[in-house]
């Protein structure tokens, strides 16, 4: 049984799109994700600086942009896949795959989603932090001291606090016993009550959707439900804009579903590393570059299946 993810805001770097961008498909795709969106998707992912592609209202719509424009390239057919799920924006390019929007629609929710979060981040200065490892009552405990909140539960060990910039500072500087405190390169303390003001801004936008029926088994990042009416998936990804990140009960259903085998999406690498750790016997494959185009049609005709 084969899950497909989509990583969420903080996985992009400088570049990372070039050897995308040169295939004819995913250049078509780009093309038109970037009208959609209003931005230059292709330059910004190929040519663009790290502070430039870090700003929210840049970063979410190139994750998305770059998501979509991979997926047919590996999975032509997206109910070969028993399971989709996304992190944090990645549930814009989840919500897609499975058909509750179109990628024209999806283009334009995020570009809205990016732009309403950048503007409630501006308000006060605040940012996120991994902590990977320690006893997770330590972290709970340090995070309480220090002022910040519990934004993603990641699985695996891993968290991420977020609240303003001195109260985050206040907990790198009383970290728990035997963690890593690693800032993220993201703009806002997403996943808080800091990004309530967006919430409404697309609210207003997803009001005038008209979403599809998930294709296949489709998870919230609210409580790793599987989500089978478009229209709750849709609430469900707006109000998340200011709810915690449940990724560790979206992993917890892939194992009770049954998944054999997991895809992430470009720009790959930090859920297929969280997989790898939280699902055991699990096969990964995380889809970096086009050189794992063949790894990765391997893992799907090696786990495409039905979820029961």
């Amino acid at each position: 049984m084969l899950a497909v993810v989509a990583p969420g805001q903080g996985s992009q770097t400088p570049g990372f799109l070039a050897p995308w961008a040169e295939l004819p498909g995913v250049a078509e795709r780009l093309a038109a994700l970037s009208a959609a969106t209003g931005l230059d998707l292709r330059e910004l992912g190929t040519s663009a600086g790290a502070d430039t592609i870090r700003d929210t209202a840049v970063a979410q719509p190139l994750l998305v942009g770059a998501g979509l424009a991979a997926l047919p390239e590996v999975l032509p057919d997206v109910e070969a896949a028993a399971v989709v799920a996304g992190h944090s924006v990645g549930e814009v390019t989840a919500l897609a795959a499975t058909g509750v929007l179109s990628a024209d629609e999806a283009g334009r929710l995020v570009a809205v989603r990016a732009t309403a979060m950048a503007r409630a981040a501006a308000r006060t200065a605040t940012g996120m932090t991994a902590v990977l490892g320690g006893d997770p009552d330590e972290v709970v405990a340090a995070a309480a001291a220090a002022g910040v909140v519990v934004a993603n539960a990641n699985g695996a060990g891993q968290v991420v606090v977020a609240g303003t910039t001195e109260q985050l500072a206040a907990f790198a500087a009383a970290p728990p016993a035997k963690a890593r405190v690693v800032p993220l390169a993201v703009a806002g303390a997403f996943h808080t009550e800091h990004m309530a003001p967006a919430v409404a801004a697309l609210a207003e936008h997803a009001a005038a959707l008209q979403p599809g029926r998930p294709r296949t088994a489709l998870l919230s990042n609210r409580d790793g439900e599987v989500v089978e009416d478009g229209r709750d998936a849709l609430d469900r990804l707006v109000a998340q804009v200011a709810r915690p990140v449940r990724w560790d009960l979206c992993l917890e259903r892939m194992a009770a579903l049954g998944v054999t085998g997991l895809l992430e999406l470009p720009p790959a690498g930090t859920l297929a590393g969280i997989a790898k750790r939280a699902l055991p016997g699990v096969e990964v494959v995380a889809l970096k570059s086009p050189d794992d185009l063949d790894r990765a049609r391997a893992l799907v005709a090696a786990h495409a299946g039905v979820a029961q």
